[in-house]
């Protein structure tokens, strides 16, 4: 394995996440993973069956539910043990060994309808999908993730051994009978490229090269199709959207497979395709609230607009969530770099908790910064992808740097035993946050050791300070990194880390601007149309507020003059009927110069998480003074 993967991720049963982090996870485990899948006879483990398989010409994408509920159920049953959740695991992954063919297939369509059988183009199709199925590489990636997870927690010979006979039929069909994977798979094979992920799962589950060789031959296939055209695009400075249709959902599960195999490899272009493309989602198609959005005047909702486009209204779908943090998590563990946990933290906090109903079964398919939450129905990926999204996070919260450094990742009350060179070590946070901007971290070593404690300090935290057993740290503390602290530690000792979480105002466009030459060659440029928007954060929280005034959509606000601190307040409101636990007792008053102060709360329960409530994030400002009609070169 490559030297650049600096971190190691914590075991599951060494981590619990308390606060609003730790009630989602723990809803989710009640709720959609404890319901949705029950055992062999659920709908979504009984279309693998035999009986409703080979009469199957349809199929769509509902295969892929089987494979999302084993990862995350096994995480799940890992860390709680819960023993109904566990055997419910056991038996549903049983159920799936018994029904795969002796090649390998895994699927759930009828035999002239797999992946084995290259079809052509659709005729007009504008995303490349082949004129039959385009799903079932897809549904077979998820089920080797599942397989290998149930396996790595819950230790049995054929689940380990069902994943690789998937994996040894993709790689016969590729390799042996020659078909291009792109051919198999929609938005120009990006929903079949994504077995680029499991491929290096399996090489390094079972150290057989052909795994390897069999992610390296995608990437290849990949590269060489004219309208995905992977690594050439990506190494040439693409923007997202122009990566084949731009869908956010594949394109960030792509280059989730692209990290690990830069991981596996230590290949530098990999790792520089990624983070090329990474920077362009990052920089041009996410939400205040991190999520990957798009679907501004596109065929799909779920497309990446393109670059600098700003729509209040756009989508985020919560499936395009689970694969951007995947693929923070891969990036964190790579490089160890703060700004990959800065992401994971930020989307956590505010668009993932805000998809969810607090009941862990309820998820939107879609979120808007400004609109109506929306619950999705029984069979839509969103769903199984929120719950597999909460459960990447207690393993990430804290990571391993190395032998001796522990790596604070994620901010929020939670608690921690890891095992380093020397010894366990007990971590415990203490903190109202992301509510509170202090923050204790009470250090449990057993006995006097020397290691590092590396603890993130988020990048909206200018002013921040640092304190071991209340004397300020010797160190430089820097926004955006992590502020490393080696010493020899002694049970009991503390780290106390306040963070300033004054309401910071953010200001967007939303603008038309219409370029040209005139006869004499001059290049013309006319402003059609701008509106601009104002929204809110308050340490790593968006906020947002209900209908206005209890029934407007939408509402244009006249600030005060002034610097922000004057207009903008947070408050304590301990009156609260609805208020979360662990502190979610306040709001933000915004005041104005026209009209009766505004009330935001945090994005994920603005206007209540109910299905059918309203959320506004980004308001209205007043006309800027519009330059002169006439063309202006």
């Amino acid at each position: 394995m490559n030297s650049s993967h600096v971190m190691q991720t914590a075991a599951l049963r060494t981590v619990v996440l308390d606060g609003v982090l730790g009630r989602a996870i723990e809803a989710s485990g009640s709720g959609r993973l404890s319901s949705f899948i029950v055992g062999p006879d659920s709908p979504a483990i009984l279309i693998f069956g035999p009986l409703l398989r080979d009469g199957n010409i349809q199929g769509d994408w509902y295969g892929e539910h089987a494979g999302k509920w084993l990862y995350a159920a096994a995480k799940s049953a890992a860390r709680s043990r819960d023993p109904v959740l566990l055997e419910r695991l056991l038996g549903v992954a049983d159920y799936l060994v018994s029904v795969q063919e002796p090649d390998g297939y895994l699927g759930t369509y009828a035999p002239g309808h797999r992946f084995k059988q290259p079809q052509p183009p659709k005729p007009g199709s504008w995303d490349g999908a082949p004129s039959v199925r385009t799903w079932d590489v897809w549904t077979h990636a998820y089920l080797i993730l599942g397989l290998l997870e149930v396996h790595r927690h819950f230790p049995k010979a054929v689940y380990l051994q069902a994943a690789r006979r998937i994996g040894d039929l993709c790689w016969r069909t590729l390799h042996e009978d020659g078909i291009d994977i792109t051919e198999l798979g929609n938005h120009h094979g990006m929903s079949a490229t994504v077995l680029m992920d499991p491929a290096v799962e399996l090489f390094l589950a079972t150290g057989e090269s052909r795994y390897l060789e069999l992610a390296e031959l995608i990437v290849q296939q990949a590269d060489r199709n004219p309208q995905l055209g992977l690594m050439t695009r990506a190494l040439a400075g693409a923007d997202a959207s122009e990566i084949a249709t731009g869908k956010a959902y594949q394109l960030a599960w792509n280059l989730v497979g692209l990290a690990k195999l830069h991981k596996a490899t230590g290949k530098p272009e990999y790792r520089q395709a990624v983070e090329n493309l990474w920077r362009s989602i990052r920089d041009q198609h996410l939400t205040l609230g991190g999520g990957p959005w798009g679907g501004v005047a596109h065929r799909s909702r779920e497309v990446f607009n393109a670059p600098g486009q700003f729509f209040p209204q756009a989508y985020v779908e919560t499936c395009s969530l689970l694969a951007w943090l995947q693929l923070n998590r891969e990036l964190l563990i790579v490089t160890g770099e703060a700004r990959y946990a800065q992401e994971i933290e930020r989307t956590a906090y505010n668009d993932l908790l805000g998809a969810m109903a607090p009941d862990g079964e309820d998820w939107c398919y879609y979120s808007f910064a400004n609109g109506r939450r929306v619950h999705t129905t029984y069979w839509r990926c969103c769903k199984s992808s929120g719950a597999m999204a909460l459960e990447e996070l207690p393993a990430i919260a804290y990571t391993l740097a190395a032998e001796d450094v522990i790596s604070i990742n994620l901010l929020g009350p939670s608690e921690a035993t890891l095992a380093l060179a020397h010894g366990t070590v007990r971590l415990q946070q203490r903190t109202g946050y992301p509510f509170d901007g202090s923050i204790n971290i009470r250090i449990g070593p057993g006995r006097d050791v020397e290691f590092a404690v590396q603890v993130r300090i988020p990048d909206w935290a200018q002013g921040a300070t640092l304190a071991i057993n209340g004397v300020a740290a010797k160190l430089a503390i820097e926004a955006g990194t992590f502020a490393r602290l080696r010493r020899v530690w002694q049970e009991g000792d503390e780290i106390s880390l306040d963070l300033p979480m004054a309401p910071t105002p953010h200001f967007r466009s939303q603008s038309n601007v219409q370029e040209s030459r005139a006869p004499d060659g001059a290049p013309v440029r006319q402003l059609v149309m701008r509106f601009d928007y104002l929204a809110v954060t308050r340490g790593p929280l968006v906020y947002a507020t209900g209908l206005i005034d209890g029934f407007k959509t939408e509402e244009t606000v006249h600030l005060q003059s002034g610097p922000a601190g004057q207009w903008l307040h947070w408050e304590r409101d301990d009156s609260a009927e609805d208020s979360d636990r662990n502190g979610d007792h306040h709001h933000i008053r915004l005041e104005t110069a026209a009209r009766q102060p505004l009330w935001l709360l945090p994005y994920y329960r603005a206007g209540g998480r109910v299905h059918g409530a309203w959320r506004l994030t980004w308001l209205s400002l007043p006309p800027a003074a519009e330059p002169d009609a006439q063309d202006t070169a």
